[in-house]
């Protein structure tokens, strides 16, 4: 008996997202008659298994075999250059790739977090703490917002270059204190506030992980902020009895 094992994507931009890193193809350059190709030879190999095949991947086979017949067709003289076939699909693809790349980071930040015991002294109990209560805490933010602010943070702080080995630590444990400090004397406060004195990146990306732990266990809350690549905390909620 043989078994065979196969990739599994997330839908079909992701799967093209493989061809293309698998093929070393430049995303802004496509060749669409070859991943059009490999696209359908996908789809018939699982039909050749018998698996179920998703509508939304018979959807972007359709939509590859129109741009490809776009491509194919000649330009009639006189008419204004129309935009690339190809390029509402680069579009997608590259917003497909930033939420994917996004979620990464945030499955790192996580997995490290869970890792680390939490400090106590805000009112949530996080052994009492449900899912419902997290997803509350996240609700109105994105995780585009987050990462947008996360980068925007990093790409601020100075390179430094170092001649000499300089031993520096920092814990998550550590910028929770930092962050509970800071709602001592304030409700609310935006990302930025929150690290704009940092100039290390290493401290900042433990407060990112101590800010996640913290709204895992409903001890703050994120909300939106005037502008998008920015975001406010705050305490969480004291829920009514």
């Amino acid at each position: 008996m043989y078994r065979i094992k196969l990739q599994e994507f997330e839908g079909p931009l992701d799967l093209l997202l493989f061809f293309i890193k698998r093929d070393e193809l430049d995303i802004y350059d496509i060749p669409i008659s070859k991943i059009t190709k490999e696209f359908l030879d996908y789809l018939h190999f699982l039909h050749e298994l018998d698996l179920e095949v998703a509508g939304d991947f018979i959807v972007m086979a359709a939509e590859l075999m129109q741009i490809k017949v776009k491509m194919l067709l000649p330009q009639a003289p006189g008419e204004e250059e129309e935009e690339d076939p190809r390029a509402e699909l680069v579009r997608r693809l590259l917003e497909y790739k930033r939420f994917k790349e996004a979620s990464a980071v945030l499955s790192i930040l996580e997995t490290e977090s869970v890792k680390l015991f939490y400090r106590q002294g805000f009112h949530s109990d996080p052994r009492h703490v449900t899912l419902e209560d997290q997803e509350e805490s996240l609700k109105n933010i994105t995780m585009y917002n987050l990462i947008s602010a996360f980068k925007k943070v990093l790409d601020s702080v100075p390179k430094k270059i170092y001649h000499d080995v300089e031993l520096f630590n920092v814990s998550i444990d550590e910028q929770m204190s930092y962050i509970a400090d800071v709602f001592r004397y304030r409700d609310q406060v935006t990302f930025f506030e929150l690290v704009q004195h940092m100039t290390e990146k290493l401290r900042i990306i433990v407060t990112v992980m101590a800010m996640l732990e913290m709204v895992k266990n409903r001890l703050i809350e994120l909300q939106p902020a005037a502008y998008e690549d920015d975001f406010i905390v705050c305490k969480a909620r004291v829920k009514a009895a």
